[in-house]
C-alpha cells in the first residue's frame, strides 16, 4: 500500500486508505455489504470475521480519517454522539471533565443525562478564559472537552495553550473538530489527544448520511476506543462508511467555497440594521480572531447572528428561501435554524441556554450572489 503521509491534504483525501481494489482493479472502494466473512479454517480468516468487528469499507474510511487529521488511528461510529460516548467511557466514575460552556446541545445532554448519573462529574466553563479554567479545575479533572469554533456562539479556544495546561496536570484534551474539519484545523499536531467528529456534517458533506469518528495517536487510548466500538456496537454500516468516504474526496474543494461564501454572507449581514451582532471568527472584531488565524487555515462556513429579540429571529428564519430551515450543518446546501428552539432546545434552562435572538447559518456552496440576496430579503 502506498504511503500517502507526505502528500497534500486533497491528495490524501482521495487516496489514503483507498487503493484500487486488488481483485478487480476497481478505483472506488467497494461497499462490502455483508454481515460475516468466510474463514479458511476454524479461527483463521483474511482479516475480517464479523462485520461489527470490522469491514473493509469501514477500514478504508478509518484510514482516510486518520490521515486527514494526522493521527495514527481512526475509529468510525454510527453517529457523532456514539463517538463522544466511546471517548467518555474511557473515564471512570468519580472522574471530572471541564466542558466548553457553549457546546452542541446533544453533547451537553449526554454529559448531564447519561454520564453524570453514571458517576462522571463535569463543569461547563469558558475555555477561552484561563482564570475560569483555573477556577473550574479539580484534583479529579481528567479531561478537557473542547469545541472550537463552538456551536452555536462561535467562540474560539486556543487548542495549543489549553493542551499545555491540561497536560501539565495529566489530563487529556478532546477536540470536537466538526465545525472546522481537518481541512481548516488539525488539533492533534497542536497537542490534543483525541479528535471527535460528527461525520454527518462536512466530512459527509451531502446531508445523506449519519456517522461519527474518533481519531488519536495514543496507541493505548485508541485500543480502548476500538474495543468499545466493537463491544458496545455503535458502528456504521458499510454503505454509510462509503458515503462518508465519497464526501471526503471533495472536502478540500467544498471547504474553500463554504469559507468564501461565508465571507460574502457575513459582509451582507454586517450591513443590515436589523442584525445586532455577527458571530464569525473571520471578523477582526471577533474576540477569537487572532487565535483562529493562528490555528485555522480559514474561518469556516458556520455563521451565527443576533437580532433585536426572539420574535425577530423566528420571523427571519421563516423568510429564507435559498437557505432551508432545517437542523444539521455542513452539507452542500445552505441551512438556517433557530438554535434555542431547534438544535439546542435540550439545554434550555441550563447554564448553556442559547439566546433566543440567535440565528445560525450553515453556508453552503450555492452561488454567493443568491445567498446574499436571500439573506437581505429574509432580514430586511
Amino acid at each position: 500500500m502506498t504511503d500517502w503521509s507526505s502528500a497534500g491534504f486533497a491528495t490524501r483525501a482521495i487516496h489514503a486508505g483507498q487503493e484500487p481494489e486488488p481483485r478487480t482493479g476497481a478505483v472506488t472502494v467497494p461497499v462490502y455489504q455483508t454481515s460475516t466473512f468466510a474463514q479458511t479454517e476454524v479461527g483463521q480468516h483474511r482479516g475480517w470475521d464479523y462485520a461489527r468487528s470490522g469491514n473493509p469499507t469501514r477500514d478504508a474510511l478509518e484510514t482516510a480519517l486518520a490521515s486527514l487529521e494526522r493521527g495514527a488511528h481512526g475509529v468510525a461510529f454510527s453517529s457523532g454522539l456514539a463517538a463522544a460516548d466511546a471517548v467518555l467511557r474511557t473515564l471512570d466514575p468519580g472522574d471530572h471533565v471541564l466542558l466548553a460552556n457553549d457546546v452542541y446541545g446533544g453533547t451537553y445532554r449526554q454529559f448531564s443525562r447519561v454520564h453524570e448519573p453514571w458517576g462522571l462529574g463535569f463543569d461547563p466553563v469558558d475555555l477561552t478564559d484561563p482564570p475560569a479554567v483555573e477556577a473550574g479545575w479539580r484534583p479529579e479533572t481528567r479531561m478537557v472537552w473542547i469545541e472550537t469554533p463552538t456551536n452555536p456562539l462561535m467562540a474560539v479556544v486556543d487548542i495549543a495553550a489549553l493542551t499545555q495546561t491540561a497536560h501539565d496536570r495529566d489530563a487529556l484534551v478532546v477536540v470536537d473538530n466538526t465545525f472546522a474539519t481537518p481541512y481548516l484545523q488539525q488539533p492533534l499536531p497542536l497537542g490534543a489527544d483525541v479528535v471527535v467528529h460528527s461525520t454527518t456534517k462536512y466530512l459527509g458533506g451531502h446531508s445523506d448520511v449519519v456517522g461519527g469518528a474518533v481519531i488519536s495517536s495514543d496507541d493505548r487510548l485508541a485500543e480502548r476506543i476500538r474495543f468499545l466500538q466493537n463491544a458496545v456496537g455503535g458502528v456504521p454500516g458499510p454503505w454509510d462508511a462509503w458515503l462518508v468516504l465519497r464526501g471526503l474526496k471533495t472536502l478540500a474543494a467544498r471547504m474553500r467555497v463554504h469559507c468564501d461564501n461565508a465571507r460574502a454572507v457575513v459582509a451582507a449581514l454586517a450591513e443590515l440594521e436589523a442584525v445586532r451582532e455577527v458571530l464569525w471568527p473571520g471578523l477582526e472584531s471577533h474576540p477569537g480572531h487572532a487565535v483562529a488565524r493562528r490555528q485555522m487555515r480559514d474561518f469556516g462556513g458556520m455563521v451565527s447572528f443576533r437580532m433585536a429579540n426572539e420574535a425577530a429571529a423566528l420571523a427571519a428564519c421563516a423568510r429564507f428561501e435559498v437557505f432551508t430551515l432545517a437542523e444539521s450543518l455542513g452539507g452542500v446546501e445552505s441551512l438556517v435554524e433557530h438554535p434555542g428552539q431547534m438544535t439546542h432546545q435540550s439545554v434550555a434552562g441550563s447554564p448553556l441556554e442559547v439566546p433566543g435572538d440567535l440565528v445560525r447559518l450553515s453556508v453552503g456552496i450555492e452561488d454567493a450572489d443568491d445567498l446574499v440576496a436571500d439573506v437581505r430579503k429574509a432580514i430586511a
